[in-house]
């Protein structure tokens, strides 16, 4: 949990890409617990060794000094649009947890012997919430990354860790892996094409103007 917070909102964007491989080895560890050594393995090779180079690859666009990598970001959205944001994540976990405990009470894993179910909620929650609040495209794609892992711990509660359901999170893995590939493709064309303003909100341009 720690490492997706510091993967989430750490401000220096080549570090938080670093905390994500933390966190993928993390998770690699998740499913070791919950008796998924296969998948902790597909979890170790698709997150650390084909994920985070597409994170890298992204990065390496920008020269050691562009202002298109700022070694910190700071956040520039009004505070009652990033409350609401917020509040909005928040019922969502709360929404999730209730239907984890109310509608599905036949889970393959119960909730309460496996805490890393409510862990995969607030993971989700909170990448929901960073999603929303930042604006750089490369912390988007963290953020839908780490959002991806929450899923896939929810799946495994629902489906559970047999042959089937390991198959199952791991295409989604792999789906994952190349949705990555492709947005980060896609950050180095937008970069080449529009310049660093591309990469950020709409509003960025006109701010950089005042």
């Amino acid at each position: 949990m720690t490492t997706a917070l510091l993967c989430l909102f750490d401000r220096h964007l080549v570090r938080a890409c670093c905390c994500f491989g933390v966190f993928t080895l993390s998770m690699a560890l998740a499913w070791l617990t919950l008796g998924a050594p296969w998948l902790a393995i597909a979890e170790a090779i698709i997150g650390a060794l084909l994920t985070v180079p597409c994170f890298f690859y992204a990065l390496g666009i920008f020269p050691a000094s562009s202002s298109a990598l700022p070694r910190y970001d700071h956040f520039k959205e009004p505070l009652t649009r990033g409350m609401t944001r917020t509040l909005l994540a928040l019922a969502w976990c709360v929404m999730v947890g209730t239907v984890i405990r109310f509608v599905l009470p036949a889970m393959v894993y119960s909730p309460l012997e496996h805490p890393l179910l409510f862990v995969g909620v607030v993971i989700v929650a909170t990448a929901m919430g960073a999603f929303a609040w930042h604006r750089h495209l490369l912390r988007r794609l963290l953020a839908f990354n780490v959002m991806g892992s929450g899923v896939f711990l929810l799946l495994a509660g629902m489906a559970g860790t047999s042959v089937q359901g390991q198959a199952l999170i791991t295409i989604g893995l792999v789906v994952a892996w190349l949705g990555s590939l492709l947005s980060a493709l896609l950050i180095r064309t937008l970069y080449l094409r529009e310049g660093p303003a591309a990469l950020l909100g709409a509003s960025e341009p006109q701010e950089s103007k005042q």
